[in-house]
């Protein structure tokens, strides 16, 4: 069993990490071909590009500029203690033991923009590229093309070793476009947060961003392996709900 989420915009590379242990991205030499592109914009092109003010585009625009081969613990941070979005918030792998990590190495990955996809042990250097961003690549003219079918065949390479042959699914919309669910070589499920808000229940961006981040800490926590145990899954007061789920879309509300 794999689980997917996306990454996060904010990053903490000041944090000191919580475990000496590292791995390097399958797809770096990619990530080598997107940041010769990134290097060629000015803060004015990322601002256009990225939709963002001039103090994010300065930052970044140096981050490219800074962005150097080889990782090292000295000049990169592991991804899963490096991203501090609203599903690191509910995931806290900071707190996460050494064993919640190699647990976590071997069923969680990070789909990403830049990286394409990642190990929680992955080293990375602080960057800001959303999968959505029309980035004009030498493969196409935006991340999805240029990441093409490679995210799919390391997940399907990935799963063929794993026990249960499942997917979970609890990246956003976003991200889980640069996986083609056809090609999967597994059954994908994807689990649905929602609020009771008057007579029905509904999905809200922020929280369910947090219920990720709570699942995947359920799921390393409790070593679990199997999908089925997934829906005891009750932590910040979600239940699963066996009359609004299906098959393919499993549902948890509160």
């Amino acid at each position: 069993m794999i689980v997917i989420i996306s990454p996060a915009k904010t990053l903490d590379f000041k944090t000191h990490s919580s475990t000496r242990r590292f791995s390097i991205p399958d797809l770096l030499d990619d990530s080598q071909i997107l940041i010769q592109e990134l290097k060629k914009l000015n803060p004015t092109d990322i601002m256009k590009l990225m939709k963002v003010n001039s103090e994010i585009a300065t930052l970044n625009f140096e981050r490219n500029l800074s962005w150097r081969l080889p990782f090292t613990l000295d000049n990169a941070k592991q991804a899963l203690l490096a991203f501090k979005g609203q599903v690191f918030v509910g995931l806290d792998a900071n707190t996460l033991t050494e064993d919640d990590l190699i647990f976590a190495q071997n069923h969680l990955r990070i789909l990403s923009g830049f990286y394409g996809i990642l190990r929680p042990l992955d080293l990375i250097q602080a960057y800001r590229l959303e999968m959505g961003i029309a980035l004009k690549n030498p493969k196409g003219k935006n991340l999805y093309e240029f990441w093409g079918t490679k995210i799919t065949k390391i997940l399907n390479k990935e799963l063929e070793q794993q026990k249960e042959n499942v997917l979970i699914n609890l990246a956003s919309n976003e991200y889980f476009k640069s996986v083609n669910p056809k090609q999967i070589q597994a059954d994908i499920i994807t689990p649905v947060f929602k609020e009771l808000r008057g007579n029905e229940y509904k999905t809200i961006t922020v929280y369910a961003k947090t219920a990720r981040g709570y699942m995947s800490r359920f799921i390393i926590e409790n070593r679990i392996t199997n999908p089925n145990d997934i829906k005891s899954f009750d932590v910040g007061g979600y239940l699963y709900s066996h009359d609004l789920s299906n098959a393919k879309q499993w549902v948890f509300v509160r």
